[in-house]
């Protein structure tokens, strides 16, 4: 493994940890085992460092939504299966959650600018797919934006928030699907 990446490993694992406010390049150094003068000469600062590994957790993200892709399904069947795999990632991965916790509790502006970038990736990775079954006559022309915005925010909204406000009542996979199915989806389809 080359230097660059043992340094991103590094300050994945301290960003993971600390979260972005409380990390600092002295901590990188320490445990990629580097001196810090190292670090500089990849990254000129904590935010390039940062964006870097935010960078890769899109990869990552966008690389376990595909996999969730059934070869032959309807759009509906691999969008849901897509978002859910999207909102697992964000709850299961260490720094996605890490951030998600230091936005809602420090308000550290890096974090929650970060986070409504990875918000408008998902949102464009949404419209892309969008866009693609358009042009295989599976949904009707529409505002592929827009119905990808309306698409993450309700599944957001039915997964995560839903049992924010309804602690006895949580949302089946099935459920969720059904709801949308008989809603958005059932506007979309050619």
């Amino acid at each position: 493994m080359d230097r660059r990446q043992e340094i991103l490993e590094a300050a994945a694992k301290s960003f993971s940890l600390f979260g972005y406010k409380a990390t600092t390049m002295d901590q990188v150094a320490k445990i990629a085992n580097v001196g810090k003068g190292t670090i500089y000469t990849f990254f000129a600062n904590k935010e390039e460092l940062f964006n870097a590994i935010v960078l890769k957790m899109i990869e990552e993200m966008r690389a376990a939504s595909d996999a969730a892709t059934v070869e032959g399904a309807s759009f509906e069947q691999n969008a849901h299966a897509r978002l859910m795999q999207m909102l697992k990632f964000r709850e299961t991965h260490q720094l996605y959650a890490k951030l998600i916790d230091e936005g809602k509790e420090l308000r550290t502006p890096a974090v929650i600018e970060v986070l409504a970038e990875i918000e408008n990736e998902i949102v464009s990775y949404i419209k892309s797919k969008i866009e693609r079954s358009i042009e295989k006559g599976e949904l009707k022309p529409c505002d592929s934006e827009l119905i990808a915005y309306l698409l993450f925010k309700s599944y957001m909204a039915l997964v995560i928030d839903w049992g924010k406000t309804h602690e006895d009542e949580e949302l089946s996979e099935e459920r969720i699907a059904g709801l949308l199915r008989s809603t958005i989806f059932t506007s979309l389809l050619a």
